[in-house]
């Protein structure tokens, strides 16, 4: 996996995150607003984005451009929730999709034109109010901090919406570069550390001619150290902790590291209880870890608040949390309830390498079944979608199953 894919993934896999923020403390002093109210509109606003309530997380950071017209935070957090409802379009909002398989050239479909426009013009002008402070104030942690944020979210948003990551790399590289420069002026800031630790961690995974590039583009790989500082950022109080907590949720999954993965997914449940891609989150990460018996008491509890919350559902949500749930019951043996989830989930689906995984557990039920041939046809089903959408792990596992059968 590209370092681009992988911090565009950890931003668009952290349950709709949005991106780096401002801290408590960076309300610049040009605003008609009072710093308390400032930054109460933030944390209305955060609060209501976490919590997937995005038309009034959106009304409330035009409040606070409004209030706050020569900040560029609200123009930043606007920009972030409708980049949001841009990743629910495109249907990439788990871990699940950055898990395995993340690719440069994987289908997408084209953003709504208007919702993309009031994007790049709300994110322009955080970037222009961000630069000019940076240039008025060049020795203050926070006005590095500030610039780094909004191409940090640029970067994110060329990587996860366009598809674009030779595109993505001057921004990450100016993200990256203002942030590290807010930690030398400030060690103390530990919210900057975040986006340096997520490129730092995503580098270490390099090697060869890629790692060279990202060493040559300015970026440096530490996993060890990248890691640290995502889980100083964790830890300390600003308006990014909440985004280091589903940044750590990533990387202890891809890192094997379940039980400190769900920890994070039970800090950030009792945060926002209205997020329910916290409960597939959660089943999922069970299920990874092998603990089907859990995993099925996490999904059917966020299947229950599925069924009763009248917001949007992202692309092809519907068929995760029944994929999800039917793997769990594939591994539980309950042979009839897993078919009814997988082949409803198989309906719904809007990605190959979902497509593919669905056929593999439905292979694993032939096998349960004694159907040796049909889970034959099911796991070459699996290894072709997987491998159209460069799902390894997928591939590896189907390939495996067709040797042998699954008990």
């Amino acid at each position: 996996m590209r370092p681009f894919q992988l911090v565009g993934g950890i931003v668009a896999a952290a349950v709709v995150t949005l991106g780096a923020t401002s801290p408590a403390s960076g309300q610049p002093a040009e605003t008609t607003a009072t710093p308390a109210a400032a930054a109460a509109l933030r944390a209305k606003g955060l609060d209501q984005a976490y919590n997937l309530d995005h038309a009034e997380a959106l009304a409330t950071f035009k409040q606070l451009i409004a209030e706050a017209p020569d900040s560029p935070v609200g123009y930043r957090l606007a920009a972030a929730t409708l980049w949001i409802k841009l990743l629910f379009e495109q249907g990439a909002v788990t871990v699940d999709d950055y898990l395995g398989q993340a690719r440069a050239d994987a289908r997408r479909l084209p953003p709504t034109a208007a919702l993309a426009a009031e994007f790049h013009d709300y994110l322009r002008r955080a970037q222009t109010l961000a630069e000019r402070r940076a240039r008025e104030h060049p020795d203050d942690p926070d006005s590095h901090f500030q610039l780094g944020a909004a191409f940090g979210f640029e970067a994110s948003y060329t990587a996860t919406v366009e598809g674009r990551l030779l595109a993505s790399v001057g921004p990450a590289r100016r993200a990256y570069a203002e942030h590290s420069r807010t930690l030398a002026l400030s060690p103390a800031r530990k919210d900057a550390g975040l986006l340096v630790g997520m490129y730092r961690c995503a580098v270490a995974e390099l090697s060869g001619v890629p790692r060279l590039f990202a060493w040559f583009s300015g970026f440096s790989g530490d996993r060890a150290g990248g890691l640290r500082l995502v889980e100083d950022a964790a830890r300390y109080p600003s308006d990014v902790q909440a985004n280091a907590l589903f940044t750590l949720v990533l990387l202890y999954n891809r890192a094997g590291r379940y039980d400190a993965a769900l920890a994070e997914i039970r800090q950030l449940q009792a945060r926002y209880p209205r997020n329910r891609l916290l409960l597939l989150e959660a089943g999922g990460t069970a299920l990874r870890a092998r603990r089907p018996a859990e995993a099925r008491v996490w999904l059917e509890q966020g299947l229950a608040m599925l069924a009763s919350d009248p917001r949007p559902r992202a692309l092809g949500e519907e068929a995760r949390w029944h994929y999800t749930y039917g793997a769990a019951l594939v591994s539980l043996g309950e042979a009839t309830a897993a078919d009814r989830e997988l082949r409803a989930a198989l309906a719904g689906a809007t990605r190959d390498w979902l497509r593919g995984r669905i056929h593999r557990e439905l292979g694993r039920l032939a096998d349960l079944a004694g159907n040796r041939p049909a889970a034959r046809d099911e796991y070459q089903e699996a290894m072709r979608l997987c491998r159209e959408d460069r799902d390894g792990s997928c591939v590896d596992e189907s390939r495996a199953l067709l040797k042998t059968p699954y008990r």
